[in-house]
């Protein structure tokens, strides 16, 4: 009973202290996996062993500064060794403190005899500083090496200066239980500490191999001072002094050394154990006073007195603390030592043995004690093994090491070696073998310091003194170290792991550094990095390193610049002001000095102008402005992409729609990704490009011998996209014009380096795409590619620009990436993606030979070669063209269209400018309207109801009043009575017709703000355009093709000719229903709502002809003029330009289908209809603004443009007299116009009636007007044509002219017998010859230099001819004209 109450009472005794020891102590033992539980306490004590050197040995560096936590104590002990041995390898010193006996206390580790494996133990003691103990073996055991755990942070010196840091360490609670090392029985400690291979001296750095002493890049601490070394030095002196005393007045077990095993001696050890401070089991905070051998508990004086209070416990046997109690328990499961590991040469439990010991040769502890007392009687032989050669490591990679030593000295026949190594973590591994020198150790730890011992065995099995050596393994560099982004002052680098590195805890050291610039050297645990604070436009050198325990790895670097600042570029070509207040349409096409006299520039703020005018003008050398003339010095020269990216960076959205349809025009490419190196944004210039509509004709359409009429950006069709992978011999840009070409033309749709002044340094275009199309003409022998596509490139590196390089590669069909075969790996981060595109890589040799592969992602990165070996660009492009028609035929092709590509934008974190609110608001208001066009003609009858069939009988009453054509016999006074009675019947039921959904929507898109409207106008034009283009285009081709069959007009062209005006809508249809309800307002209430928005429709046409859009002067369908309408709205723009209106009018007239709207567009910049399928009907008007420089001068403040219906001769007659609706409009064009050019087609059959019928409309201005306007006369689509034969065609014309004037009845009544009498003009310079528009077969073609270059001269010509000209009125007076002549002819 009562030893039953005894083993309860122990029992509850252990399970208390066995649950507070799993709380306390998990993370303390070495078998603990969690040690982030392990408690911080103060007053705990360090100690750290280290061996000296002599004076040639590689010195110890010592870190200092670490904190001082009270009532601690730190000390370093330095021991000494023989020469012969191997040295012990110590991490740094400690900082010196007081040396405190009770304070005091170290985790010791013993070896085992010379024939034993060396223990190499490793310490894991979170948040806790440590201290180490390092018994000594004989002179053959392995060395023990040690390992402190501090973060570290600093930079190397040799990029720039030495600054260190120590991080705090962290402190261990050293009442408590020691870390978990087992205690290890050895020999003499005292005597064979002077032989021990941990506490040797290092060896002699002449005799060490260079990558043995080779230092870590990385020094972060500072040289301990020789004061330091020397009492480190004493202190272990005194120790061994004291360990020496203690040994004298103690028994135990021989201390006698043995060739196969030490004994042990446990006074000895005892001395050892007593320096340890043994705490309470209980309550681990005071000092034990008593253990009980019953439990195997120790107590404090407090928990203990349960032993004499309690019965059962009072049996138990308490003696006073000491180390043989804690000795003979297991640290890690508290149970006794009853075993003994041969292999480990250390006393285990019963646990442990079936444990980590498992396998392990492992005996009774008391057999191990009896062989132990019989071996220690014989005293064995000593016999000398040669030691092997120096150790090298002729190979050492980041997770393995080769290592060599030479051949032991006087030892022949076969040799065994033994070969340890362990890290400053843990033993790694051992083993024997013969007759090699030379082992590779594999599966090691990347950054680690390495120790290899290497031991000579005989055929005895005597070892020899062990030899080592140690080393640290490589860490692997970063890899894929690039540029994200950068501005003028910063820029982001972003890398990714070095090889194997995945999972490893790593930092990085970057350096920036700069010619004549203080190093910056940056620390971070990221893998992207912003640096900041640097200069603009300035070439840095990027390096970043891998550091890993306290090792740092070869740097990998790139060069890059930084951007220069936006606004300096801005400022450098004079645009700094309109990046805020943003470039105007109108302000481009003002007109200035420029336009009088073209000059080269001078100066980098002139480029933008002489840019902008001769794009405007059509003009494909336009780019070649780009250079000033400086006899070759390009200092202030601007590469062409960064002007062009200047000028969409400072224009608003109107003249960007504008460039981009000018730039199509001229066969550039045109931005489709837009780059803002100041906010970082990139921006999808999907609005830009709506305007953009082409006529092209497939294989299919070329079987059929139709066309396409498209607007592109809402065409599917294959997008093929050309980048860059690092620096590339081959031009990608030249490469790309050669496949855009047809074989008979050639044009630099993409800008290279070997055109003028493209050579020059981007600066804000990196990043940029450009994109442009191939379109078929439907020949074979011309086109390259059966079916259209389109092409992009993008401008600069992809590693800078990915977020443009993931659009492209989700967006196309296919991907051809230019790149070095050196530059392929980059491909990795890649592979296991999914990508919509076909990646390709054209990848050079050294840039001497081509290939071209394709890239497979996914699963896996693949390369497969398509083709040999290229040596030239022609077989390269053969091969590349091959290619693409390969793609274009596969049924798996990605066809997509621009507007659908928004989102995939969005996705890859890219504005896009059909976002703006403005735009969405004012394509929401424009669809409103278009949703109810179903079928045209119903949708204007019912919608736009003022305008039908009652506004042109009201026009022809209107007009009836004055002309009297129907007169006949009557009376005219009571006729035009009749007639006035007629149109006021006529006017009251107009008025009965309340505006529409359709007018009203109109009316709200027209009210908004300025930029609203005007994207309302563009979003209405477009949808229209969209709605009637493919019909009127039928229609249009119908009606040329009658009219070339018959040169007088039959029913069947008049009936085309009807349909064409009733499938016709667009925004002028709405600018007349306007019109026609403004003339209406009168009838309406004074102050209701519905009169007071009728009368803002004026003032906001007004504001619609300063956003460029044409105003409609005659009505082409009723032949007439609403002159109330018209007038207002010419008042209301008067206002708007503050009274400053004086003007001066240009008119052209001509054969129908002559290009008179072409020549104007391109003469002005202006937006006069010329799509496929619209034909002007009536007149239009336009106004372009004077620069005040030059307008006192040239005598107006504005000029106004009036683009004329065509002539059509041989008419048939009509009985609503439409048929002179024609003749009416030319002459009252004449007759308001200062300058008249007559455009005249290259078609002889109709010439001589095309000069009949205008040698009528100036003879109707004798009895209107006695000013004689000036005239030219411009022969269309003329082919070079010289000089003489000019002269000599224009005599023959004058001569012509004069002759049919002359024979001319209704002429001669008027008095007037030739040409000079109704016009004036220049006898040298009256008569032009233009060449033709297209230079080539549209669609591939670019607009024809020599068109844009004749049309320039003839515009210089024109403004001359109006400074000629006497000064005339201003609006309000141009109104009263109107009236009064449209009254007269």
């Amino acid at each position: 009973m009562e030893s039953s109450e005894n083993d309860d009472a122990r029992v509850r005794v252990k399970s208390l202290v066995s649950k507070f020891c799993d709380k306390e102590l998990t993370g303390i033992s070495s078998g603990s996996s969690d040690k982030s539980k392990s408690e911080k306490t103060p007053g705990s004590a360090h100690s750290v062993c280290a061996s000296q050197s002599s004076s040639k040995d590689v010195p110890l560096h010592f870190k200092k500064h670490l904190e001082k936590t009270p009532g601690s104590a730190h000390s370093v002990c330095a021991s000494q060794s023989s020469s012969k041995d191997v040295p012990l390898h110590f991490k740094k010193h400690l900082k010196k403190t007081q040396w405190s006996k009770n304070q005091l206390q170290s985790d010791c580790q013993s070896v085992s005899s010379s024939k034993d494996v060396p223990l190499h133990f490793k310490k894991h003691l979170p948040e806790t500083p440590r201290s180490v103990c390092a018994s000594e073996s004989s002179s053959k055991d392995v060395p023990l090496h040690f390992r402190k755990d501090q973060k570290v942070y600093g930079m190397p010196k040799y990029w720039g200066g030495h600054m260190s840091g120590v991080a705090s360490l962290p402190k261990l609670n050293l009442m408590g239980p020691t870390a978990a090392v087992y205690p290890v029985k050895t020999s003499n400690i005292i005597e064979e500490a002077k032989f021990s291979p941990c506490l040797l001296k290092r060896t002699s750095i002449d005799d060490q191999p260079q990558n043995q002493l080779e230092s870590p890049h990385w020094d972060y601490f500072e040289q301990a001072t020789e004061s330091t070394f020397e009492d480190n030095k004493t202190r272990h002196q005194d120790d061994l002094e004291r360990a020496e005393s203690t040994k004298s007045s103690t028994s135990g077990y021989s201390s006698s050394k043995t060739s196969g095993s030490g004994g042990f001696d446990s006074d000895v050890e005892t001395v050892i154990y007593d320096n340890i401070q043994v705490i309470c089991d209980i309550c681990r905070k005071i000092a034990a006073v008593k253990t009980c051998l019953t439990c195997n508990v120790s107590f404090c004086e407090k928990d203990g007195r349960q032993h004499y209070k309690v019965d059962a416990l009072n049996r138990h046997k308490l003696i006073d603390v000491c180390s043989e109690v804690e000795r003979k328990r297991c640290l890690h499961y508290e149970k006794s030592l009853d075993f003994f590991c041969r292999t480990d040469q250390m006393s285990i439990c019963s646990i442990c043995a079936e444990g980590k010991h498992r396998g392990h040769d492992i005996t009774e502890h008391r057999a191990w004690r009896t062989q132990q007392a019989l071996s220690d009687d014989e005293e064995p032989e000593d016999k000398v093994v040669p030691p092997p050669g120096r150790i090298q490591f002729p190979s050492v990679k980041p997770n393995s090491v080769v290592l060599s030593w030479g051949n032991p000295k006087g030892l022949e026949g076969p040799k065994s070696f033994r070969i340890m190594w362990s890290s400053s973590q843990k033993v790694e591994g051992r083993l024997v073998i013969k007759n090699f020198h030379k082992i590779e150790i594999s599966n090691l730890e990347l950054g680690q310091q390495y120790f290899f011992s290497v031991a000579t065995e005989d055929e005895d099995g005597n070892l020899s003194e062990w030899l080592t050596a140690t080393v640290f393994t490589v860490v692997p560099p970063p890899r894929h170290l690039t540029k994200e982004h950068s501005d003028a002052t910063s820029l982001t680098l972003k890398w990714m792991d070095g090889e194997k590195m995945e999972g490893i805890p790593q930092q990085f050291l970057i350096a920036v550094e700069s010619p004549g610039k203080e190093p910056l050297v940056i620390h971070t645990h990221d893998y992207c990095k912003k640096v900041s604070d640097l200069e603009p436009d300035t070439k840095y050198t990027i390096s970043v390193s891998t550091v890993v325990n306290d090792r740092c790895s070869e740097p990998i670097s790139i060069c890059t610049r930084t951007e220069p600042s936006l606004r300096q570029v801005l400022s450098k070509i004079g645009l700094e002001d309109q990046y805020d207040t943003k470039l105007t349409l109108s302000t481009v096409l003002e007109i200035n000095q420029y336009d009088r006299s073209q000059r080269k520039p001078k100066s980098a703020r002139a480029v933008p102008e002489a840019f902008l005018k001769q794009l405007m003008l059509l003009n494909t050398n336009a780019r070649s402005a780009t250079c000033v003339s400086q006899d070759g010095d390009k200092c202030n020269a601007i590469n062409l992409l960064d002007l062009v990216t200047a000028l969409f960076l400072c224009s608003d959205s109107a003249l960007q729609q504008d460039l981009v349809l000018k730039m199509s025009l001229c066969q550039f490419a045109v931005p489709l990704l837009l780059p803002n190196s100041e906010t970082r944004e990139i921006t999808m210039m999907l609005w830009s490009m709506r305007d953009i509509v082409r006529t092209f004709r497939p294989s299919q359409q070329a079987f059929l011998k139709s066309y396409c009429d498209e607007r592109l950006v809402l065409s599917d069709i294959p997008l093929v996209s050309f980048v860059r992978l690092g620096k590339t011999s081959l031009s990608k840009s030249q490469m790309l014009n050669k496949l855009l070409c047809n074989n008979q033309q050639i044009h630099h749709t993409f800008c290279h380096r070997i055109m003028a002044c493209c050579d020059v340094p981007r600066r804000i275009s990196d990043g940029l795409v450009e994109i442009s199309w191939y379109l078929p003409c439907g020949n074979r022998k011309i086109d390259k590619f059966t079916e259209p596509l389109a092409f992009t490139n993008m401008r600069g590196d992809i590693k800078t620009s990915a977020r443009q390089f993931a659009f492209l590669c989700q967006a196309s069909a296919a991907v051809y990436i230019y790149c070095d075969e050196s530059e392929t790996n980059y491909f990795k981060h890649l592979e296991g993606k999914h990508l919509e595109a076909n990646i390709f890589l054209i990848s050079s040799t050294q840039g001497k030979s081509y290939r071209l592969k394709q890239l497979t992602v996914n699963p896996r990165l693949k390369m497969t070669d398509i083709s040999q070996i290229k040596k030239t660009d022609t077989e390269l492009l053969k091969a590349l063209q091959e290619s693409v028609s390969k793609m274009l035929v596969s049924p798996q092709t990605k066809k997509v269209s621009l507007a659908d590509l928004a989102y995939t934008a969005h996705c890859c974190q890219i504005l896009v400018d059909e976002d703006r609110d403005e735009c969405q608001t004012a394509w929401e208001n424009a669809s409103k309207i278009t949703a109810k066009v179903t079928n045209i003609s119903e949708f204007k009858d019912k919608q736009l109801p003022y305008q039908g069939n009652l506004w042109k009988a009201i026009s022809w009453v209107e007009t009836e009043c004055w002309r009297l054509r129907k007169v006949g016999n009557n009376n005219p006074g009571n006729y035009c009575e009749s007639i006035k009675e007629k149109e006021k019947e006529l006017r009251n039921k107009q008025r009965s017709f309340e505006m529409t959904t359709a007018v009203e929507c109109f009316h709200h898109g027209m009210t908004t703000s300025e930029v609203q409207r005007y994207h309302f106008l563009k979003w209405l034009e477009m949808e229209l355009d969209n709605l009637s283009r493919h019909q009127l285009s039928a229609l249009q081709d119908r009606y040329k093709e009658l009219r070339q069959k018959s040169l007088e007009e039959t029913k069947e062209i008049v009936e085309t000719d009807n349909q064409i005006s009733a499938c016709s809508l667009r925004v002028v249809h709405f600018v007349r229903e306007c019109g026609q309800l403004y003339n209406s307002v009168s009838c309406l209430p004074e102050y209701s709502r519905q009169r007071k928005n009728i009368e803002q429709l004026p003032g906001q046409c007004a504001q619609m002809m300063l956003d460029g859009f044409p105003l409609e002067l005659v009505d082409g369908d009723a032949t007439n003029i609403p002159i109330k309408w018209i007038s207002q709205v010419l008042t209301e723009l008067h206002n708007i330009m503050n009274s400053s209106s004086k003007l001066k009018v240009i008119t052209v007239i001509g054969a129908e289908n002559s290009g008179k709207s072409t020549l104007l567009n391109t003469m002005f910049g202006v937006r006069f209809a010329v799509n496929v399928g619209t034909c002007t009907r009536g007149a239009f008007i336009q106004l372009i603004s004077v620069s005040k420089d030059i307008r006192k001068e040239l005598g107006c403040d504005c000029i106004m443009l009036i683009d004329t219906e065509g002539l059509k001769p041989h008419r048939m007659v009509r009985d609503d007299h439409s048929h002179e609706r024609d003749k009416e409009v030319a002459s009252l064009a004449v007759a308001l116009s200062d300058v008249v050019v007559v455009s005249i087609s290259n078609d002889s059959s109709r010439e001589k009636d095309l000069w009949e019928m205008v040698c009528h409309a100036f003879a109707r201005l004798k009895g209107v007007s006695k000013k004689k306007p000036v005239c030219h006369f411009v022969h269309t689509n003329m082919y070079d044509m010289p000089a003489l034969e000019q002269l000599k065609r224009s005599k023959e014309l004058m001569e012509q002219l004069n002759e049919m004037i002359g024979k001319d009845v209704k002429m001669k009544k008027a008095n007037i017998n030739k040409l000079s009498d109704v016009i004036k003009f220049d006898v040298n310079n009256w008569s032009w010859y233009i060449p033709p528009v297209w230079d080539g077969t549209p669609p591939m073609a670019p607009v024809n230099v020599g068109y844009s270059a004749t049309v320039y001269t003839l515009k210089k010509v024109l403004i001359n001819d109006l400074q000629k000209c006497p000064e005339r009125g201003d609006l309000i007076q141009f109104i009263g004209k109107v009236e009064q002549f449209w009254k007269t002819v």
